[in-house]
């Protein structure tokens, strides 16, 4: 047991009421207990050795009941004094700190006697290779930790500091807060080691500390993993700095709800969220603890100085130690322990199960090897260690908490928590309160009842740096992962979904939405069929249809008379189709586009002037030939019947067809998004980017062209000659009527802002 605190000065420190004096009575508690219920068919008794929080120091105890094993092996009796007789040592309760425990565990194993902590947490007692013979009752650290790192989770944090005991129960539980910190995405801050195998540390030491944590004030929060005397002499070195209020701990279970820290220090530790293994009073102890005097107690050798540093008295006849010598009033008969001026351990369960799971073990062995006979048998005269071992891991039991009991298959405790949290409830008035679990992995944390400052329940912010608001990202601190600067993506870029670090432009046809996290698509721009452009083009365009079909219907129905046949009746029809076609291409300019409807617009557009063009020129060059000849001869010139106009007139439509069709096969016709600014989304035929779209009317200007030609050739006919009459004026009004159409096109395209693109002169 721990009776004492530690000391560099003297042997041992002042005398620990909580986990010193209380833990011891526990056990004795327990063994009465034990013995007064027949549980066992004889006796257990304990010799209790001091280790004064000494790893050194309580191998050095332990020393000394080995050699009395060692020498008792026949069943010999060894004399620890004159006053007392004891056994062979069956078996070792305790220590109580993780370091003690490994020194003792391992000389423990070389003379196979089991051990059973109570409060040894340590990860690496849970190897079993090492510690072959060492069980505890408390679960390992491995589970607290888990369990701190989810409470860091869930008050938001993610840049904390970390403070550990330079001890093995210091050091491996850092080591996997290291681990599952760096899973959670959670930096430490600040790394701070506190003496306590090497010595106790001085104030400097513990205020040297502080102020390291203060390098960093975004780290509001702070994990201690240490003992009760360590962190004591932290939170003085707090108020010496004036840094009271600046941190919130998270606190393991070596310091949590001791009187040793909190005590004069309310205000430092203020808003404490800690992680205890779970435990119940141990029943009847409280009233059994209550009744002890100096008078009814003199199996514990130390009450003296627990009564003494209780009271603040001196007790008569009492041994001077370094801590009562400053005590001149008397102990008398009117100081007695009651319920406001004693504070109970919160975690006695686990040293009274440590008891309890010997017990058992020995029953169940007797059981077994003596046949339930009274007193010990030749085959338990000396207890073997391997075969008590064998039934130490097998006990099952309600202790006197009234928990149901077993070790694991490490041999440790089940891993359940409480979540304890040190609050002002009123101005002044301090307690440690039930807050939440930690169970099997599943972390139970009531937030409402959680008050980190009087009047504050919401906890501090512990981060390096704030999120970065919508539409920014990140640029990290050199050497840290949870300090950044944030900056704009600019007005065309959004943050990159997979990486924080970085914008990324927005495709074209597409822009940021207001907050810069997606891209959105811009809507289509196109020539709508019910825009005002589209409605006046296509009206006038049906009402040439409707007049072009009138004409035809004429000339159908007059289609034998002779102004019909003088009229040139076969070249009349497929220039009335030539206009039809030029009427109808309107309503395909003003259609969505799609690649299909590009292939018609780009195919209709030359195809219809060219029609017209090539009945007009076939029936000029029929016109200018017929009169050349007839000034030379009488015979009738080749080539003018109506058949053969036809097919002159269909080559030369036919070259069209081949232009567009080579055109179609070099350049398939398709519809594009084109993007002439960041805002625009323009839905167009490729032709119209590059003004490809002209290879369409080559061909019908040069026809045009040849058709002014000719008709400036023809112009000295007779005027009486009706065919003759209006060809020159018709090829200029047609040659208008495609510019009509480019010029068309243009407007179209100035009103949806890509006339820089068509590079139409």
């Amino acid at each position: 047991m721990m009776v004492h605190e530690r000391s560099d000065t003297v042997t041992c420190g002042p005398v620990m009421p909580q986990g010193g004096i209380q833990a011891l009575e526990t056990m004795l508690y327990t063994l009465d207990i034990v013995n007064s219920q027949g549980m066992l068919p004889f006796t257990l008794g304990a010799h209790i050795l001091d280790d004064c929080d000494k790893d050194t120091y309580g191998l050095e105890m332990a020393v000394d009941f080995i050699k009395g094993s060692i020498s008792n092996i026949d069943d010999a009796e060894y004399h620890c004094n004159k006053s007392s007789v004891r056994k062979v040592i069956s078996g070792v309760v305790g220590a109580a700190s993780s370091v003690t425990s490994i020194q003792v565990a391992n000389l423990l194993r070389l003379f196979k006697i089991p051990q059973v902590s109570f409060w040894s947490t340590s990860p690496e007692l849970s190897n079993k290779q090492r510690f072959e013979y060492f069980s505890r009752t408390i679960p390992s650290d491995h589970h607290q930790v888990k369990a701190m790192v989810e409470i860091v989770k869930r008050l938001g944090w993610s840049y904390v500091s970390i403070v550990y005991e330079e001890s093995n129960y210091g050091i491996k539980a850092f080591e996997e807060l290291e681990l599952l910190l760096s899973k959670s995405n959670i930096c430490i801050a600040v790394k701070e080691k506190l003496t306590k195998d090497s010595g106790v540390a001085e104030e400097t030491a513990y205020d040297n500390v502080v102020l390291r944590l203060q390098t960093k004030p975004r780290a509001r929060g702070a994990i201690i993993f240490a003992s009760d005397q360590e962190v004591a002499g932290l939170m003085r070195a707090v108020r010496r700095c004036n840094a009271t209020g600046s941190f919130s701990w998270i606190g393991s279970d070596g310091w949590s709800a001791r009187s040793l820290v909190s005590e004069g220090s309310e205000p430092e530790v203020e808003g404490t969220l800690s992680v205890q293994p779970q435990s119940n009073p141990v029943r009847g102890f409280d009233q059994y603890f209550m009744n002890l005097t100096v008078e009814n107690n003199h199996r514990n050798p130390w009450f003296v100085e627990f009564w003494e540093d209780h009271f603040q008295c001196r007790y008569p006849n009492s041994s001077v130690t370094p801590y009562n010598s400053k005590y001149t009033k008397p102990c008398g008969s009117q100081h007695r322990l009651d319920g406001h001026n004693m504070a109970f351990e919160n975690q006695l369960q686990f040293v009274s199960d440590a008891v309890m799971a010997f017990a058992v073990a020995l029953r169940d062995m007797h059981r077994e090897l003596c046949g339930g006979r009274r007193g010990l048998c030749t085959d338990m005269k000396p207890t073997k260690g391997l075969d008590l071992l064998r039934y130490l891991h097998k006990v099952t039991f309600t202790g006197l908490s009234g928990d149901k009991f077993h070790f694991d298959i490490n041999g440790d405790g089940p891993a359940r928590y409480n979540i304890i949290h040190f609050k002002q409830t009123l101005p002044g008035a301090f307690q440690w309160v039930h807050v939440g679990e930690y169970v099997e992995g599943e972390l139970s944390l009531n937030m409402s009842d959680v008050q980190f400052k009087l009047g504050q329940p919401h906890p501090p912010e512990s981060v390096c740096s704030l999120p970065c608001e919508l539409g920014q990202a990140k640029t990290y601190v050199e050497g840290e992962s949870c300090c950044w600067h944030c900056f704009n993506c600019t007005a065309y870029q959004i943050r990159h979904p997979d990486d924080e670090t970085q914008c990324v432009m927005c495709r074209e046809g597409t822009k940021p939405d207001p907050h810069h996290q997606v891209c959105l698509d811009i809507p289509e721009v196109f020539l709508r069929a019910e825009s005002a452009w589209a409605i006046g083009a296509m009206s006038f365009s049906l009402t040439g249809c409707l007049v072009t079909l009138f004409i035809t219907g004429v000339f159908v129905r007059h289609n034998d008379t002779p102004v019909v046949k003088a009229a040139g009746r076969e070249l009349t029809y497929v220039l009335l189709s030539g206009l039809l076609l030029c009427y109808l291409i309107t309503f395909a300019l003003v259609l969505r586009p799609s690649d299909v409807v590009c292939g018609i617009q780009r195919f209709g557009a030359g195809f219809c002037f060219t029609v017209v063009y090539a009945a007009l020129l076939t029936k000029t060059n029929r016109i200018s030939r017929i009169f050349n000849a007839g000034k030379r001869t009488a015979k009738r010139p080749s080539f003018i019947t109506p058949k053969s106009q036809l097919i002159i007139c269909t080559g030369l439509v036919s070259v069209q067809v081949m232009i567009n069709a080579l055109w179609m096969v070099v350049s398939p016709p398709k519809a594009i998004h084109h993007y002439p600014t960041r805002e625009d989304n323009l839905l167009i035929c490729s032709s119209y980017v590059d003004a490809s779209y002209m290879i369409a009317f080559g061909y019908p200007i040069v026809l045009i062209l040849v058709c002014t030609v000719y008709a400036v050739l023809t112009r000295n006919i007779p005027e009486a000659f009706n065919e003759s009459k209006h060809i020159g004026f018709d090829d200029v009004h047609h040659l208008c009527d495609m510019v009509g159409v480019c010029s068309s096109i243009l407007r179209y395209g100035k009103q949806y802002g890509f006339e820089n693109h068509l590079n139409v002169s």
